[in-house]
């Protein structure tokens, strides 16, 4: 047998020994909504809670979040429960208010390559390093990716985790196509950690578990996760968010998996 192929391939699903999860409703409603969510996610010991304050609809009659009072009650509610918040940035305009509010910030995939946003937001963490969640683009190659990314460091921030949330191909049984196999790419390419985007690929909430067990089987270092109070009732992004009981369940078996490898949720 050739030498080569006999010895141990790499694992590049090996980056650290736990795995995050940025748990939260698509959009920020209301106080007693939010704060029902980030209950939940610190009773299950976890670190981050997750929303949207600014959001960026495909149909401009949509629920275009509440802004700056969602901002509020995010800090508010993070406060309260003892948790680390993330939110998106959709514009160069509100990278300041943003960055006041929230411990995490976000680029969606509408602003994947938005160079003049990702420059802003790299210049005004540059100082107090908050973390730059970096969604990759409906049509993004990974070469395009991880090039973007020196638009987000060059102030100084390296403190930047790239998010995979699925492809648009021919495929329409799922919302997105999610290419798990972005996870150990990006690792053997890059020293960033790689979070996976479960919800937005899926686009109903059925779905969701498998895809969350798929990440952590090939070593993501974190899940973003969807969750609100009453789907049903959910302003933007109802199908796919799952109830706090069936995210408390995924979380369970979650840890059940990542334990195999070594590894714990947080």
């Amino acid at each position: 047998m050739n030498e080569q192929i006999a010895n141990k391939l790499p694992d590049y699903g090996t980056r650290s020994g736990e795995i995050t999860i940025f748990a939260g409703p698509c959009s920020v409603e209301s106080e007693e909504q939010f704060d029902e969510v980030a209950e939940c996610i610190a009773g299950l010991g976890l670190t981050w809670v997750r929303g949207g304050a600014f959001k960026p609809r495909t149909n401009p009659h949509s629920f275009q979040g509440l802004g700056e009072e969602a901002l509020q009650i995010m800090k508010a509610s993070g406060e309260k429960w003892g948790l680390k918040t993330l939110t998106e940035v959709m514009d160069s305009a509100h990278c300041e208010l943003v960055h006041s509010y929230v411990d995490g910030l976000q680029v969606g995939a509408r602003n994947f390559q938005n160079f003049s946003l990702l420059k802003n937001i790299g210049i005004v963490t540059a100082e107090s390093h908050k973390m730059v969640l970096y969604k990759r683009g409906f049509a993004g190659t990974i070469a395009e990716w991880l090039a973007a990314t020196d638009y987000l460091t060059a102030e100084g921030n390296d403190n930047v985790v790239l998010c995979e949330r699925g492809i648009r191909t021919f495929e329409t049984a799922t919302r997105f196509t999610l290419d798990i196999s972005a996870v150990p790419v990006i690792h053997k390419q890059s020293l960033y950690p790689v979070c996976v985007d479960v919800s937005h690929p899926a686009g109903v909430r059925d779905l969701v578990p498998s895809l969350a067990k798929a990440a952590v089987a090939v070593g993501c270092d974190s899940i973003m996760i969807e969750v609100h109070p009453n789907p049903p009732k959910a302003l933007s992004d109802g199908p796919q968010q799952l109830t706090p009981a069936q995210f408390t369940e995924l979380v369970a078996e979650l840890r059940e998996i990542a334990a195999v490898f070594g590894k714990k949720i947080v």
